[in-house]
């Protein structure tokens, strides 16, 4: 028996659209909001043996999870479903209307603008930033020292973000403060997508202190950057100054509100996500020694014995590989959702308009049906002779069409600069505190990433 002959059946082409089936398990009055709040990453992981699409109920509330790649494919690039559902809800206090979260024409101008920021000229520029500051946090650390990596990273992701896109001025300062914000804020946000209980976020626990003083020093620290960059009357020609120029529908600057958000858009996708990234990919190398000693061959190859540059970045096909495999098995990003704008079908299955829709970006991509081996760590599985056995749905990293992000390149060269720098130089080797499992949060990294630094 194939595990596809367990699916249930979907309808049959030409037949009326049936309600998708009702997922296993859940609980009385929170429904599946319990497997969420429970084991999240089992639950979702196992969920396409229901159905490629099957009903969730999270407390009073019905959703649709979408488990096949395929159509999650079609669900991204369809206008029936726009950005919205638990997920961006509850994203809604930290972004407000920046373009991660809004759709239609304001989505589009809102892309236009920061589009140009992100040109690969451009990224050659950033690069000089991501070099110094790589090196700048490797330089840091000491022969036997154990190192916080989550933190590590997070601080030098918020820097060069910093640096380069928004060329903030008091940047040390900022980027301690800012990683603090985004840590206590991103810690918070789980529960309130999972359970969207309103007055019980409201009461003065100490858990909900901590929350709203962290967001609230978020936004008033990205307005102290938008306020700084006004007084000095400068305009460099970055993607800041972009923002502060940039026109709504009317011809009209657009109103300080919406550069706040889009700032505060930028700084969480270039520190949140490419950190937990990135602490993934240092937490796998620890963990798989001969993968790690293939990917120092390889730097030191190219670079013999200098420092990691941009102009390397192309050579280093291992770790394009490695990149790539590390962020399929261990995604920061997991949950995703959407919203149906008009009643709908998905699958063959019916969809009403108002319904929430949740897909996962993990278990798309730890699933057998997908990937063979598909729990192992295998770099190799993207060589070219093996790549056409992937698929290719059900592993997109920046997303696909006008969701796709528009500052992968950025993302993926500061990925290779950070980790061919710290390569070069350190083995990082797991301790008797490390904790590789997942913390589930909005987003997801290890547990206690504290690995031991051994030099060259």
């Amino acid at each position: 028996m194939t595990v596809e002959s367990t699916l249930p059946a979907p309808p049959a082409p030409g037949a009326d659209p049936a309600r998708p089936p009702l997922a296993p398990g859940g609980a009385p009055l929170l429904g599946h909001a319990w497997n969420l709040l429970r084991d999240p990453l089992g639950f979702l992981t196992r969920l396409r043996d229901g159905g490629d699409v099957v009903r969730l109920k999270l407390g009073p509330k019905t959703a649709y999870a979408v488990c096949d790649p395929e159509l999650v494919a079609t669900l991204l690039k369809s206008p029936d479903f726009l950005v919205g559902g638990p997920l961006w809800e509850t994203m809604g206090v930290l972004l407000g209307k920046g373009v991660a979260t809004s759709n239609g024409p304001l989505h589009r101008r809102q892309r236009r603008a920061i589009q140009p920021a992100f040109r690969m000229d451009k990224i050659h520029e950033y690069a000089k930033v991501m070099e110094e500051e790589a090196r700048a946090m490797a330089g840091r650390w000491s022969d036997g020292q154990t190192v916080d990596i989550a933190a590590e990273v997070f601080r030098t992701a918020t820097r060069i973000v910093a640096r380069s896109v928004l060329q903030v001025e008091s940047v040390d300062e900022r980027a301690d403060r800012l990683s603090a914000a985004l840590h206590t804020v991103f810690e918070g946000l789980y529960r309130r997508m999972i359970l969207s209980f309103g007055p019980l976020y409201r009461l003065p626990t100490p858990a909900n202190r901590r929350f709203e003083s962290a967001l609230a020093d978020l936004h008033r620290l990205v307005d102290e950057i938008i306020a700084e960059r006004r007084a000095s009357g400068s305009n460099p020609g970055d993607l800041l100054a972009a923002l502060l120029d940039d026109r709504d529908e009317n011809g009209e600057t657009v109103n300080e509100q919406e550069v706040h958000d889009q700032v505060v858009s930028l700084v969480v996708a270039g520190a949140e996500n490419v950190a937990k990234t990135l602490t993934w990919v240092f937490q796998l190398l620890a963990e798989h020694p001969e993968q790690e000693r293939r990917l120092y061959a390889e730097v030191e190859s190219v670079t013999e014995g200098r420092p990691v540059a941009f102009g390397d970045v192309g050579k280093l096909a291992y770790m394009r590989n490695l990149l790539t495999e590390s962020m399929r098995i261990r995604p920061a990003v997991w949950i995703l959702t959407r919203l149906a704008v008009v009643d709908t079908t998905l699958g063959g299955y019916r969809i009403p308009a108002g319904s929430d829709i949740v897909y996962s970006p993990l278990a798309m991509q730890r699933d057998p049906r997908a990937f063979t081996d598909h729990l192992a760590f295998d770099p190799d599985r993207w060589l070219p002779e093996r790549a056409a056995d992937v698929t290719p749905a059900a592993h997109a990293p920046f997303s696909v069409g006008n969701r796709k992000c528009p500052g992968d390149h950025f993302s993926m060269a500061e990925l290779a600069l950070i980790l061919g720098t710290v390569v070069s130089r350190w083995r990082l080797v797991p301790t008797a505190e490390t904790d590789g499992s997942a913390r589930i949060g909005i987003t997801l990294q290890p547990r206690r990433a504290l690995l031991r630094v051994e030099g060259r």
